[in-house]
């Protein structure tokens, strides 16, 4: 009987922790999301309504920027204005505030096409991981990196520094359920 209660204790912390996890890792989402929405003013869902009426100033500021810009979706939303939109085949993401001033243009890159000194970097240090993400930021004084790394027992987040080098932004481990 003992042995029998022993297991269920087990298992019910088992549950609890598993819970934890979870609840952890939206924290951990959450708060890499509310980071780069203070950065680049706001990361959304990826949604526009059409119907919206969209910040004329943000339209004006697009048609020049991205003249040749097509299938672009509109989102407003209180502090800042998201275009979606298809250039030179890639999807681009451009960032607006509220005055229609382009704060950041995003867009989801290969590890090709990061600078030579962070590539090197990854492959020397990051071998034994694969890639899960990997965009760039850009605004008019920098281009900034963000990589999604993943083994079998880590996630890592890493932020570039310029071109020059990597620091971790956030690091999880993985939980094994056996």
């Amino acid at each position: 009987m003992e042995e029998i209660g022993a297991s269920y204790i087990r298992a019910q912390n088992r549950k609890r922790h598993l819970k934890l996890i979870k609840v952890k890792n939206k924290i951990m989402n959450k708060l890499f999301l509310s980071i780069a929405t203070m950065l680049m003013m706001g990361f959304s869902a990826f949604a526009g309504n059409k119907d919206e009426v969209v910040n004329q100033q943000a339209l004006r500021s697009f048609k020049r920027e991205f003249a040749s810009a097509s299938n672009i979706i509109w989102e407003q939303k209180d502090t800042y204005t998201r275009a979606t939109f298809s250039l030179n085949g890639q999807i681009l993401f451009a960032y607006y505030n509220t005055n229609g001033d382009l704060q950041a243009v995003v867009r989801n890159i290969v590890s090709d096409q990061l600078p030579i000194s962070l590539l090197s970097d990854l492959k020397k240090d990051y071998s034994d991981y694969w890639i899960s993400d990997l965009f760039e930021i850009a605004t008019d004084d920098q281009t900034t990196y963000y990589i999604t790394l993943e083994n079998s027992e880590k996630k890592i987040v890493l932020k570039s520094q310029g071109t020059s080098f990597w620091s971790v932004f956030s690091k999880e481990k993985k939980v094994s359920i056996q």
